[in-house]
């Protein structure tokens, strides 16, 4: 028996919705919009979010990369990829140069991205305040307050326990000099390509229902202090042992028997 879905899956009405909400966080960069997230068929907490958006943005013409943690065979890659696909019957791709939309979980690519390319972000947590504050009440009036003190202590404590900034993941920034934001958990290596980039970066939280964004040419500062700065993860005198790239980001990957 033949199912007959409507092209990418969600009705129509609830595209010119997530496509509404899309450009309300483009015009404030950083800023957290609510929207109505769909029951979709994956969990909530597999990139609903991300998903959601690429379905209501993606055209018949368009070019459709996705990666999980800068793989993409990875199980869940391959199972958004396959739906949107099923979903859509656009074309598929593995090369970063060739997509037109890119949905990536915890990674940005290592290629600098165009002006012609988006890319979709999956979204665990997107309130960077929830660190330092439990309250959403309390969050949203920090943010419009520009109330970041707590955030900073909360660094502040980390250097004089560790001698350093310790977070690796989801290392907050600040948006356009007003929005703190969540980068999602990619890593410290990949949050400065989030500056004055060419291409628009969207992120999307299902299971928590919110939308933000970084358009083109806007400026991504991670928090730092004068005499701690931010640094990304240190590579020297290591090497890619597949390509023996040094100037990419690398991960440790430990195979039986070594």
């Amino acid at each position: 028996m033949k199912l007959n879905y409507n092209f990418a899956f969600l009705d129509e009405t609830t595209k010119r919705e997530i496509r509404r909400t899309i450009l309300k966080a483009i015009a404030i960069p950083g800023y957290q919009v609510p929207f109505a997230s769909r029951e979709l068929p994956i969990a909530k907490g597999w990139g609903t979010g991300g998903l959601q958006i690429t379905l209501s943005i993606i055209g018949p013409d368009d070019v459709l990369k996705v990666i999980d943690q800068g793989c993409d065979y990875s199980v869940n890659a391959v199972n958004i990829r396959k739906f949107i696909k099923a979903m859509t019957g656009v074309e598929t791709t593995t090369d970063t140069t060739k997509a037109a939309i890119i949905q990536t979980r915890h990674r940005v690519p290592e290629e600098p991205l165009r002006q012609d390319q988006i890319l979709v972000l999956q979204v665990p947590y997107p309130e960077p305040l929830r660190l330092v504050e439990p309250s959403e009440e309390e969050t949203r009036r920090m943010h419009a307050e520009m109330d970041y003190g707590k955030m900073y202590l909360y660094l502040y404590e980390d250097i004089l326990r560790y001698g350093e900034i310790t977070i690796g993941a989801r290392y907050p920034v600040l948006v356009n000099k007003r929005y703190i934001m969540d980068p999602t958990p990619i890593p410290r290596w990949d949050v400065p390509k989030l500056n004055m980039a060419d291409n628009l970066f969207l992120f999307g939280a299902g299971r928590e229902k919110k939308i933000y964004a970084v358009p083109p040419y806007t400026t991504v500062e991670p928090l730092e202090f004068e005499d701690f700065k931010f640094r990304v993860e240190d590579f020297s005198g290591k090497a890619c042992y597949k390509c023996g790239a040094t100037d990419t980001f690398l991960d440790e990957i430990v195979e039986d028997g070594t």
